[in-house]
């Protein structure tokens, strides 16, 4: 599996891991989040490999339909990016009034929008 797979599964894990069966949530765990071979966590299991593969396939296919219906991992992902845009832009305030003679009122507003979002990134 490539790694572009593997991180998206185990993000939709951090969103969605409620809607899967105990089983379903700790075989992607282990197989994704703590890279352990199917042999390895049918070991740890107690069940066979080709059930910690189906178990594996049923619990992505569950992910990926709640991604598909709800989409908070995409929107969380488009919130950080967003976050990010905003800060850079307060950023670019900030070396303007520099270069412009410092207009203190536009400074102040660009240290607040810097500051915000630095006290609100866990939200996204």
């Amino acid at each position: 599996m490539n790694t572009e797979k593997d991180l998206r599964v185990s993000v939709l894990l951090d969103y969605y891991a409620p809607m899967l069966t105990d089983k379903q949530r700790d075989v992607i765990d282990l197989y994704y989040n703590e890279d352990l071979s199917l042999s390895e966590i049918a070991e740890h299991e107690g069940i066979t490999r080709q059930g910690v593969r189906d178990s594996i396939k049923r619990g992505e296919q569950t992910l990926y339909e709640m991604e598909d219906k709800f989409h908070l991992a995409e929107r969380s992902e488009q919130y950080g990016n967003m976050i990010e845009r905003i800060a850079e832009l307060a950023e670019g305030i900030k070396a303007d009034c520099g270069m412009y003679g410092n207009p203190k009122p536009i400074m102040k507003r660009a240290e607040n929008i810097a500051q915000l979002i630095e006290e609100n990134k866990e939200l996204f």
